[in-house]
């Protein structure tokens, strides 16, 4: 290593203007930085019923809803894919069975969702396209069979879709076995 008598007196010109420049910029962002600061902003103390509880499936409890979907399909030999949705259309699990069609993954997660926005089976759902055809371009949705709701205290807080299966209605029947394991 050189001795910094060894540098070129224009190398340690150079390194002694770097480094005042350093110490100069820090100095003033703490200064600019320390006079810029916003006062606190007040809090919120929300009285009255302006607020809601809503209940939402535990990771643990999504999963087994999907797990048991899942081996309902193995049983009967079909190769699907699971979702499980929360109240608010979110994915919190999904299983995409050995063999699954890689259309099944998306159409399952759009059942589950559809399922739970209007908190009816999506068989039922796709039967109200003939009298509100639009219904069908809603983002997000899917008007098939194989979409469940889940409910507590009559709400509903997630849905289970399963996508895959060679009819809606087997897709549907896996979907309610996975609602079922909740009971």
């Amino acid at each position: 290593m050189k001795k910094i008598s060894e540098f070129s007196k224009r190398a340690r010109i150079a390194t002694g203007g770097v480094v005042l420049a350093a110490v100069a910029a820090g100095t003033f962002g703490t200064m600019s930085a320390s006079a810029a600061t916003p006062a606190a902003a007040p809090m919120a103390n929300v009285k009255g019923n302006t607020t809601t509880t809503s209940t939402h499936l535990t990771v643990e409890a999504a999963t087994k809803a999907a797990q048991a979907a899942l081996d309902a399909a193995k049983k009967e030999n079909q190769r699907v894919s699971v979702a499980v949705v929360d109240r608010n259309g979110n994915t919190i699990v999904t299983l995409r069975g050995d063999g699954a069609g890689p259309q099944a993954y998306e159409s399952a997660v759009k059942k589950a969702y559809t399922a739970v926005s209007w908190n009816a089976p999506t068989s039922e759902l796709a039967k109200r396209l003939q009298q509100t055809p639009n219904l069908k371009d809603i983002p997000g949705t899917l008007f098939l069979g194989g979409g469940a709701p889940v409910d507590a205290k009559n709400a509903p807080i997630a849905g289970v879709g399963v996508a895959g299966a060679p009819s809606g209605d087997l897709d549907e029947k896996f979907a309610q076995a996975g609602v079922a394991a909740l009971n």
